[in-house]
């Protein structure tokens, strides 16, 4: 076999961007295969709404956590070796979900085939150190659409399973990391600060500790909590859609699969256009717009379906209403869009804020995200057996959005009255 060159250094930003792009975009489709598969396997084991919820958040819970680590590993050792040892992880863990027959053996898997969710953090401080400042919002935001790997996996998983079975679907996800990651590692080169390093041209990295000297300060943790709902939302709501279709709207997998596609692409595809727009009118005037829009949806999408009775003139007025097929999947991808402008705006804070701390800021951030992607199916699936209400996933999103949208206001308005004395940095946000 012939091994495929590095691109010429002209050309590295883009083949970096575009290469890495790709892997998360594969990545991705990997770290959200429950959300097709476990809807089988919960019929097959007979499993709650609760143990279902626990199921698909698992990977999730897993590629939140590693995901620290893995930004200061990429700082300290480069995104090409830590991105493909990565994606090869993965992909052992994805096959040997495959054999798994109890629930005990599923969960085990599960967390193996969260690595791939990891990869964001790998993604994020390899492709920034490419990029001046003032265009990193967009490189991100072109990175983020890797996203759009959970509607490959709505798209593609329900067709496998129905020809073949559940554990097809995972053994060929897995196959398509083992391909991705020989692909990345001869088709992209180390980061100019890498290369510096080896060179002896740039400092030797920081003490382990050093790395994480930015997480005391609470701008951090409010970057983080953003996240938590305009990534770790999306995630659940593409985990939890098709079960959600086929128990309140009664559409077959593939049907349920399809059309949580139509929320996920735009959550994901648009992630590029929140990084540009974050460039140009700035990160904190579209995190207004998607947390005030990303209220106003959740809030008509909790409205559970009722049947009123109204005492009119001539006796008592019935009447029902609910949010049909068609007006849920419209708000849903309106949330889905305004969620991936969100997504990019939380990170083109980072790099202008914490410049030589992007692996570690970010990993924390991206963790906190990817908890949020844990924690809400959990949650979703309890509030079903708890209240019986379907709609009651949206009834918390609202509150989790209405407290975002909040706490950045609060924080903005003490940044207005400190303005005098910081510009510059006020500016920055």
């Amino acid at each position: 076999m012939t091994a495929i060159l590095p691109a010429a250094p002209s050309q590295e930003p883009r083949q970096a961007l575009v290469m890495s792009t790709i892997a998360f975009t594969v990545c991705f489709a990997v770290w959200t295969i429950f959300s097709i598969i476990g809807v089988r396997i919960k019929q097959e084991l007979g499993l709650s709404e609760t143990e279902f919820g626990l199921l698909i958040g698992t990977p999730i819970l897993t590629g939140s956590l590693v995901r620290m680590l893995l930004g200061v590993w990429t700082d300290r050792y480069g995104g090409r070796l830590v991105y493909t040892a990565v994606m090869l992880s993965a992909a052992v863990a994805t096959l040997l979900l495959s054999f798994a027959h109890t629930y005990e053996q599923m969960l085990i898997a599960a967390l193996g085939v969260g690595l791939a969710g990891g990869s964001f953090a790998v993604g994020v401080a390899y492709v920034s150190r490419f990029f001046p400042a003032g265009r990193q919002g967009t490189a991100l935001g072109i990175f983020g659409v890797g996203n759009v790997g959970a509607a490959v996996t709505k798209f593609l998983a329900p067709l496998v399973l129905l020809a073949w079975g559940w554990q097809t679907v995972a053994q060929i996800w897995a196959a398509a990391l083992v391909v991705m990651a020989v692909v990345f590692w001869f088709t992209t080169g180390d980061d100019p600060v890498i290369r510096e390093r080896r060179a002896g041209k740039a400092a030797a990295p920081r003490s382990f500790w050093q790395e994480f000297a930015p997480l005391k300060n609470l701008q951090v943790w409010r970057f983080a909590f953003y996240y938590f709902f305009a990534f770790g939302a999306f995630v659940a709501l593409s985990l939890w859609l098709p079960r959600y279709l086929i128990g309140v709207y009664g559409f077959n997998i593939a049907t349920a699969g399809m059309i949580g596609a139509a929320y996920s692409i735009p959550a994901s595809v648009f992630r590029a256009y929140g990084g540009v727009l974050s460039d140009r009118i700035g990160a904190r005037t579209v995190l207004y717009w998607t947390f005030t829009v990303c209220a106003v949806a959740t809030l008509v999408l909790s409205l559970p379906s009722a049947d009123y009775v109204v005492r009119g003139i001539s006796g008592p007025i019935a009447f029902h209403f609910e949010i049909g097929p068609l007006a849920f999947i419209a708000v849903a991808c309106v949330l889905g869009f305004f969620m991936s402008l969100g997504k990019a705006a939380v990170y083109k804070h980072i790099p202008v804020y914490y410049p030589k701390n992007v692996g570690a800021v970010g990993g924390v951030v991206g963790m906190i995200g990817g908890l949020g992607g844990f924690v809400l199916p959990i949650a979703f699936g309890a509030l079903n057996d708890l209240t019986g209400v379907w709609s009651s996933c949206f009834m918390l999103l609202f509150v989790i959005v209405v407290g975002c949208l909040a706490w950045m206001h609060f924080s903005i308005r003490r940044m207005e009255r400190a303005a005098a004395e910081t510009p510059a940095l006020y500016a920055a946000e």
